[in-house]
C-alpha cells in the first residue's frame, strides 16, 4: 500500500499536540467527556492529539478534524508492554479514525513473538498508517527507526526499568534524537508553556501535553496532597 505518510504528519510541525486521557476509574473516562476536553484544545490552537482507547478515538474524530494520535493502552500478563502491543489493537484505533498508530518501541518482549519491525510493516501496510515510536533511550529510538518508524517520541523515558533513575521530560534523550534527522516529538513531564517551548527551542518536531492540561484527577491530587501537608 503507498500512502503519502507526511501528509498525515506535517500539520503537527510546531505545534502543540493534546494528550485526552482519563484514568478508568474517573468521571472523565468517558467518550463524550474526552471529545468534549478535546474540542476545546482544537478551539484553542491545539494541532493534534493524543488519544487512547477506540471508543475514545471514534468519539474525538466525530467532533475534531486534526490529526490523531491513536493508542491503546492494554496490560497483558506477563509482558510489560502496552502501549498498542499488538497489531489487533493497531487494527482496531485504525478503524476508529486515528490517523497515526503510537505504539511501545522499546525491546521489552512483546506478545505472541511479534516484532516492532513486523508491527511496523503490517501498520504500513495493511492498515496505511505513520507509525509513531513511543521510545525511552536513544538505543531505541534508532532502532525504532531502522524498523521503520515515521515519528520518535520521549514518551517513556523514565517509565522503563532502564530509565526508571531519571525523570521526564527527556530533554536529553530529545536532543540525541533531533540529531537522527527524523520528526521528534517531545512527550511526558511537560508541566508548563515554558517547557513546551524548551521543547521546539531543543528541535521537537511537535510538543505532548497531558496532564498539565487535561489531567485533572492527577492534578487535584497533587494540590490535595500539598495542601494536606
Amino acid at each position: 500500500m503507498s500512502v503519502d505518510f507526511q501528509s498525515a504528519i506535517a500539520p503537527l510541525y510546531q505545534g502543540l499536540i493534546v494528550s485526552c486521557q482519563a484514568p478508568v476509574d474517573s468521571p472523565l473516562h468517558e467518550p463524550n467527556v474526552i471529545a468534549a476536553i478535546a474540542q476545546a484544545s482544537v478551539n484553542r490552537g491545539a494541532v493534534g492529539l493524543r488519544i487512547d482507547t477506540p471508543a475514545h478515538i471514534q468519539a474525538v474524530r466525530q467532533r475534531c478534524q486534526v490529526p490523531i494520535i491513536g493508542l491503546w493502552k492494554q496490560q497483558i500478563p506477563g509482558y510489560q508492554v502496552y502501549i498498542t502491543p499488538q497489531f489487533h489493537h493497531a487494527q482496531a484505533i485504525a478503524q476508529a479514525g486515528a490517523d497515526i498508530i503510537a505504539i511501545d518501541a522499546t525491546t521489552r518482549e512483546r506478545p505472541e513473538g511479534e516484532t516492532i519491525t513486523n508491527l511496523i510493516e503490517w501498520i504500513h501496510n495493511e492498515l496505511g498508517k505513520p507509525v509513531m515510536a513511543d521510545v525511552d533511550t536513544i538505543e531505541n529510538a534508532i532502532a525504532s527507526i531502522n524498523a521503520g518508524a515515521d515519528i520518535v517520541g520521549t514518551t517513556l523515558y523514565g517509565y522503563t526499568e532502564e530509565t526508571s533513575k531519571f525523570s521526564p521530560p527527556g530533554f536529553e534523550l530529545l536532543k540525541e534524537i533531533v540529531k537522527l534527522n527524523i520528526p521528534a516529538i517531545c512527550e511526558g513531564g511537560i508541566a508548563s508553556p515554558q517547557m513546551a517551548r524548551q521543547a521546539l527551542d531543543l528541535g521537537a518536531y511537535a510538543v505532548v501535553v497531558g496532564t498539565a492540561i487535561t489531567g485533572i484527577d492527577l492534578q487535584v491530587q497533587a494540590y490535595q496532597k500539598a495542601i494536606a501537608k
